[in-house]
């Protein structure tokens, strides 16, 4: 038997969980101590928030690099230090703690001015962060995702709260005032707060934003200063991303018009909002999507640029939040035009179950009809391009930039974009 199992049996709940505490803590202070300490010299930037932390990041990311800063960054699609990216092939967002402070010393060595980062609910709550120095704290938004680690929203949101309260004790902090946890947030800030958005009353404030179908244009008012902004990310939530990062440009005293070039420096983000051109005459959209409020941005945002059907390929992820599953369906049979539900990691449960829970909220949508079952995922994306005509948008969401999917737990090689280029190469 698994001995972790053993002494669960044995040792009663609250004990099991101060002994997994007290064990975490002492961990990470005998591995920051192996690399002799190194991000107590190193000037921190960390986001997070529910959907949009990696977008975010390399907004931050693209905008100090503009302006000259030499920076490093962790994201969950890509790891950089000073100029130097590489895809990250794992499928965790923050890395297990030998190598987040491996990089961290690898920073300090390279004498990087900032380090960009994601933080995860998961991260904060196992103390992985703890006694890492946070300048500029930063929040996206909170939606309905890992219930099944937290339970319930209160202790997801206070997981997130760590990043901007005594326990990480950050300098500043960056919030989003649309957001509907905003107030919730706001309280539990110690450092300098800035908030950004399109609410009255935002310290970055965000209007006229006008969506393309590759890019965004919209105004930025800091310090009653307005800047006309150009992005090349579309969608009204990928404005809400680039304006964070331009409320972390204003703390570090950036001007205007440096920020706004900053931000239209950023190309693109891997697997997310990522367009897959190979002659096709419909539009083949790869997004990492994975809770019901990404879908439904994802949705919104190509409704208003596609011309003919609005089709997605999507299913959910097993041994994640199965309360989610329903909510997925039913944004997604709300919004979609056509729809094949397929699988997306299976890890260790029944694929069929995965696809039933997520078939509930299509029911709910009253979205039966427009909507096929097809299990196999490769199958499900050569169906959905043969079905797309011109002015037709097809969107693969769930894998994103991933190389790799979990089936029956175990690694497969698996390229969202490689297949779909394949499979569109006939056209």
């Amino acid at each position: 038997m698994n001995p972790k199992k053993v002494v669960r049996k044995m040792v009663p709940t609250g004990g099991v969980k101060l002994a997994e505490e007290s064990y975490r803590r002492s961990r990470l202070l005998v591995t920051q101590a192996r690399y002799g300490f190194p991000a107590r010299d190193l000037r921190i930037i960390a986001v997070t928030g529910t959907n949009g932390k990696t977008t975010t990041a390399m907004f931050i990311n693209a905008m100090l690099k503009s302006v000259g800063y030499k920076t490093a960054m962790l994201t969950t699609a890509i790891y950089e230090m000073d100029g130097v990216a590489k895809p990250n092939h794992n499928h965790r967002t923050v890395p297990v703690t030998s190598e987040l402070f491996a990089f961290f010393k690898t920073a300090k060595q390279k004498q990087v001015d900032y380090v960009i980062m994601e933080a995860t609910s998961q991260a904060l709550h196992q103390h992985k962060l703890r006694g890492i120095p946070i300048e500029i704290a930063v929040m996206t938004n909170l939606t309905q995702d890992h219930l099944d680690y937290h339970g319930n929203m209160h202790n997801y949101a206070a997981a997130k709260a760590r990043l901007f309260n005594q326990y990480m004790n950050p300098s500043y902090c960056v919030l989003n005032r649309d957001d509907e946890w905003f107030e919730y947030f706001k309280k539990r800030c110690v450092g300098v707060t800035s908030t950004y958005g399109t609410k009255r009353g935002s310290d970055v404030a965000v209007s006229d934003i006008v969506a393309k179908s590759e890019g965004s244009d919209f105004v930025l008012t800091i310090d009653g200063l307005k800047s006309k902004v150009a992005i090349k990310l579309p969608g009204a939530f990928n404005v809400a991303n680039a304006a964070a990062a331009a409320a972390v440009g204003q703390w570090l005293g950036l001007t205007s018009a440096k920020i706004a070039k900053g931000l239209g420096a950023l190309e693109f983000t891997p697997g997310r909002m990522e367009l897959i051109k190979a002659g096709q005459p419909f539009s083949v959209v790869v997004d990492y999507a994975v809770t019901p409020d990404a879908l439904a941005n994802v949705l919104q945002t190509l409704r208003a640029t596609t011309k003919g059907k609005l089709m997605i390929v999507f299913g959910a992820t097993g041994d994640r939040d199965r309360t989610k599953r329903p909510l997925m369906g039913e944004a997604v049979g709300r919004a979609a035009d056509k729809i094949f539900l397929t699988d997306d990691e299976t890890y260790t449960e029944d694929a069929a179950k995965i696809r039933a829970d997520v078939y509930v909220g299509i029911k709910q949508a009253k979205a039966t009809a427009k909507t096929e079952v097809i299990d196999d995922r490769k199958t499900a994306i050569k169906s959905a391009f043969a079905q797309a005509r011109k002015g037709d948008t097809v969107l693969l969401t769930g894998i994103g930039h991933q190389n790799s999917r979990n089936m029956g737990g175990i690694e497969e090689p698996w390229d969202e974009r490689a297949v779909a280029k394949k499979l569109l190469s006939k056209y």
